[in-house]
């Protein structure tokens, strides 16, 4: 994969994967800022919210540790959203959140998608350098979807090529 991801795994998401995903998100999400309801809701069923209605988490693993993820939600029949990616904090600086990210973007187009779209934190400058150096661009206040995080203060779109 890349430097400093020697034996990391990326794969689509299995049953058994429901705890770490939730553990990995929770502990980015408060560090950073506050849990909120719809972080709850989406981190208490990633199966029942992500992957069966069409969409896909990605967990990348070192061995058998789960040590990141991201996850795929339609928005409509053209847009996916790329949400919920975090890497474990002793694997930051890694080039993985580059790797879960190219993978994410390489299932959005398996899947038929035509754009990819994120909302993110300002504060959050590495992720938000990451995005924007893999063609992601700043979306206008009156474009995409609004939010229900109260933390999202930018949002951003890929246009996926044929």
């Amino acid at each position: 994969m890349g430097q400093g991801l020697a034996g990391v795994v990326i794969r689509s998401f299995q049953p058994s994967d429901a705890d770490a995903f939730r553990s990995l998100n929770e502990a980015w999400i408060t560090r950073e800022f506050a849990l909120e309801d719809e972080d709850r809701r989406v981190l208490g069923d990633p199966q029942g919210v992500f992957v069966d209605t069409g969409g896909d988490v990605l967990m990348a693993l070192l061995g058998e540790r789960r040590v990141g993820c991201v996850a795929l939600l339609w928005h409509d029949a053209q847009t996916l959203e790329v949400c919920k990616m975090t890497v474990a904090p002793e694997h930051r600086g890694t080039g993985l959140g580059r790797a879960l990210l190219e993978a994410a973007i390489a299932r959005c187009r398996a899947l038929g998608a035509a754009r990819v779209y994120l909302e993110s934190g300002r504060k959050l400058i590495p992720a938000i350098r990451l995005y924007r150096s893999l063609g992601f661009r700043e979306l206008a206040d009156d474009e995409g979807h609004p939010s229900p995080y109260a933390r999202c203060d930018i949002r951003m779109l890929l246009p996926l090529a044929d």
